[in-house]
């Protein structure tokens, strides 16, 4: 099927659907779905309200309605992201469109069930759990009516394929890992600061799932997967993406990097565009709505368990030809939680793509 054809098929879906959500994968065009539906249904004149997850997101909204001759659709739009919704008076508006509608939460619920107007949901990632909150609010105002995914395009030829190549690598055992308490600080072993954390959470009594919270933090600030990470790095000829952890692990990955606090941030990601450079290291910024002309491959250096993070962030990969295929690497901590972490967030991706290696045992 070719792209109009899905647009289109998906748009028929909509028909005579007060309220309702299509799912579309990276590379179908899911804003342009949006804009075709507004022209469709209404006039300049009447009030739109777009809701984003974050105000980022809604360039692309205004880009792609210029690119496509849809501007006069967006004159009369309000855009908000999902934390000010409940800030919205639901009866000034015809229309509300939900990019990542999976973005809806029940403390929404005051202004879905005092808004009457049509309502229209755009995700390329929907709840995975239809009883969790996320997949009951869905369910309840906004059902899923069309479903297109990254793998359905990927088949249709109009993305490129991908390998998901997941690094299972060891703790380490050296002392060189840094706590700071009240107290003072202390060198420790990732293995002991692991086993630390695991203690704490098998014996508590209440709200384990803060100890939790903090474990993954601990995780994600373990040397060793930013020291195999620089060592991958350097491996990887063609242009590649590191998605950091933090801003400051940005900057110890590579030389140039991409966040909110680098002066050099569009300077460099114009650079890696224009393919002046073949690296650059990030953090959750370019997760959405920033395309990246021959991207070929990634790091991912935490999972989080979170699919809509780990599709975002592969979905940059798949805007290459279509003859092509990218490659994405996510490092893993054997014999861990992480282990269970980069199996939920990779549970609806092929896993005839996807290969597990352990490089504990084996160099890069």
């Amino acid at each position: 099927m070719e792209r109009q054809e899905i647009q289109d098929e998906a748009l028929k879906a909509t028909e005579g659907k007060q309220k309702c959500t299509i799912v579309l994968g990276t590379g179908v065009g899911k804003t342009l779905v949006g804009l075709k539906h507004m022209e469709k249904h209404y006039s300049p004149l009447q009030s739109i309200l777009i809701v984003a997850p974050k105000l980022s997101i809604i360039s692309s909204w205004k880009y792609e309605a210029e690119k496509f001759g849809l501007s006069k659709v967006l004159e009369n739009a309000s855009f908000s992201t999902y934390l000010s919704l409940n800030k919205h008076n639901p009866n000034d508006f015809d229309a509300v469109y939900f990019d990542e509608v999976h973005s809806l939460l029940d403390s929404h619920r005051s202004f879905l069930d005092n808004y009457a107007g049509r309502v229209l949901g755009l995700t390329g990632t929907p709840p995975k759990h239809k009883n969790s909150e996320k997949g009951r609010i869905v369910s309840e105002y906004c059902p899923v009516v069309f479903t297109f995914k990254a793998d359905d395009a990927i088949e249709s030829g109009i993305i490129n394929d991908y390998q998901i190549i997941v690094h299972e690598i060891s703790l380490d055992t050296t002392k060189n890992y840094k706590v700071s308490t009240k107290k003072g600080s202390f060198l420790t072993s990732e293995v002991q600061n692991y086993s630390y954390w695991g203690t704490r959470i098998d014996i508590a009594s209440g709200q384990p799932h803060i100890l939790r919270v903090m474990r993954m933090k601990a995780m994600m600030e373990y040397p060793s997967k930013e020291r195999y990470a620089k060592e991958l790095l350097k491996s990887i000829n063609s242009k590649c993406i590191v998605f950091a952890n933090t801003q400051d692990q940005a900057d110890r990955m590579y030389t140039h990097s991409y966040h909110s606090n680098n002066s050099d941030s569009e300077e460099n990601l114009q650079d890696f565009k224009a393919g002046n450079i073949t690296k650059l290291s990030c953090v959750l910024q370019l997760n959405e709505g920033v395309n990246i002309p021959g991207l070929k491959q990634g790091i991912i250096m935490h999972a989080y368990g979170n699919e809509r993070k780990a599709s975002q962030r592969i979905g940059r990969l798949l805007r290459l030809n279509p003859d092509d295929k990218a490659i994405v690497h996510i490092l893993c901590y054997i014999g861990t939680v992480d282990e269970k972490w980069v199996k939920d967030a990779l549970e609806d991706f092929d896993q005839s793509k996807i290969v597990w290696r352990n490089y504990s045992l084996q160099p890069v």
